[in-house]
């Protein structure tokens, strides 16, 4: 009986040591910094489906973010954004295909990459379909002003958004 008792109480403290290490190496959107909130504003609403590896990368980002420069900021915010709007399977899709290009020898790529831009260069992106980036990522919520709630209209019209083209959506790689 003694045994048994012990060898549950090893065990308890084995798994509490176990769970107490997962909830920091896959910290809960509240448990970011005000920073890392800000920079990875875009995944929010998909941080708590995010696994534990997925979220150390997104705060490896957060963590190079304040050394890049402003445009490559818009870059990675831009990216980020895309990301974020794609489907779980769009997801899968993206990394199996980076995983995919990433076997191919740097000449495959490079030729690669100019076929892309040449594709580019004769399909350019509809000025209406991409919105311009932000130029920070967003303020904290307690620094921004509540704006004044307006009186409801009878007839307003549904909002317009148009999606972003395929050639919009270029997501951050698996390693992101």
């Amino acid at each position: 009986m003694r045994r048994s008792f012990l060898a549950l109480l090893v065990l308890c403290l084995v798994v509490g040591t176990a769970d107490a290490q997962t909830r920091r190496s896959r910290p809960a959107w509240a448990q970011l910094t005000v920073e890392q909130q800000q920079i990875l504003a875009p995944l929010k609403i998909d941080w708590d489906k995010l696994d534990s590896e997925r979220r150390q990368k997104w705060l490896a980002i957060a963590k190079r973010y304040p050394d890049l420069k402003p445009k490559e900021q818009e870059r990675v915010q831009r990216r980020m954004q895309a990301w974020a709007k794609l489907t779980p399977e769009q997801r899968r899709q993206a990394r199996e295909t980076y995983k995919r290009l990433a076997k191919e020898s740097p000449e495959k790529r490079d030729q690669l990459r100019e076929k892309w831009a040449e594709y580019q260069r004769q399909h350019p992106a509809k000025p209406e379909a991409s919105a311009p980036p932000p130029a920070a990522p967003p303020a904290p919520l307690a620094a921004q002003p509540a704006a004044p709630v307006a009186a409801p209209t009878e007839a307003a019209e549904p909002p317009t958004d148009k999606p972003e083209s395929a050639a919009d959506v270029v997501p951050p790689s698996p390693a992101q």
